[in-house]
């Protein structure tokens, strides 16, 4: 019988922090979903979800013939596709709002090194996948559809489909941002002690080839867009074997006194 009444003053112990975790787990996904809804609401007002649409046609709209513009071959397309727009732009406005949800819920049972690791990658992995979506938006969509109409035969007049565009450059935003990632996968390996600095450094080679082929994989068949995020991750992964160095002499856990 004592036993048995140890056992459920243990269970009365952790039973009350657990209910509480998951209450707060409940209110941070609560705040975020209301982040991404705020978003949705301000996006829906200005600039709009056709107006969204529009922005983002911009670089193929530019590249096209004078005259040419999008079309929508399914009746619900011009209504859906530009609200698909509004709730992925929404999502991205709201996401260092919902990132800093998740931190304040993981936060508290870090230690102080495991703060200093995680808080740093989890807002540059952010930083980094922005830069990549800009990158793609900015300067790799004008270089890729230019390239692609200048072999398009006079006799034909280009009219792209707007949900084939929205699922071409939701692709190119996907590739692009996780391409961007590459520093923090370095450093996380390096960090982690899965794989060291020499190795990282004697893999140069190697990465090149493989960033070449992915970038042959995920984009399309022009050698514009397969240069245009090769030649960034060979130069991401250089600045992630640098980063690598600093980040693992600075997020170090203490050192532990001597018994001696």
């Amino acid at each position: 019988m004592a036993s048995e009444h140890s056992k459920e003053d243990e269970l009365a112990g952790t039973e009350q922090p657990f209910v509480a975790h998951l209450v707060e787990l409940r209110d941070r996904l609560i705040k975020a979903a209301i982040a991404v809804g705020i978003a949705i609401a301000i996006l829906a007002l200005y600039p709009g979800p056709a107006a969204l649409y529009d922005i983002l046609a911009q670089p193929l709209v530019s590249a096209l013939p004078k005259g040419a513009t999008l079309i929508a071959t399914s009746v619900i397309s011009p209504f859906m596709v530009p609200l698909k727009i509004m709730m992925v732009a929404a999502f991205l406005l709201a996401l260092p709002f919902v990132l800093w949800q998740v931190w304040a819920f993981v936060a508290p049972g870090l230690y102080a090194h495991e703060k200093k690791l995680v808080l740093p990658l989890v807002i540059s992995s952010t930083l980094l996948f922005f830069v990549g979506v800009a990158f793609s938006y900015f300067f790799v969509f004008g270089k890729v559809f230019k390239f692609i109409q200048s072999f398009a035969p006079k006799s034909i007049t280009a009219a792209p489909d707007i949900e084939a565009y929205l699922d071409f450059v939701l692709s190119m935003f996907l590739a692009f941002g996780l391409a961007f990632e590459v520093p923090i996968v370095v450093v996380v390996l390096a960090r982690m002690g899965i794989v060291s600095i020499d190795k990282l450094k004697s893999f140069r080679s190697y990465f090149i080839v493989v960033a070449f082929v992915a970038a042959a994989i995920v984009t399309p068949p022009d050698v514009v867009s397969q240069l245009a995020l090769a030649i960034p991750m060979c130069i991401l992964y250089e600045i992630g074997i640098w980063a690598a160095q600093i980040f693992i002499r600075h997020t170090q856990a203490p050192q532990e006194p001597s018994t001696n």
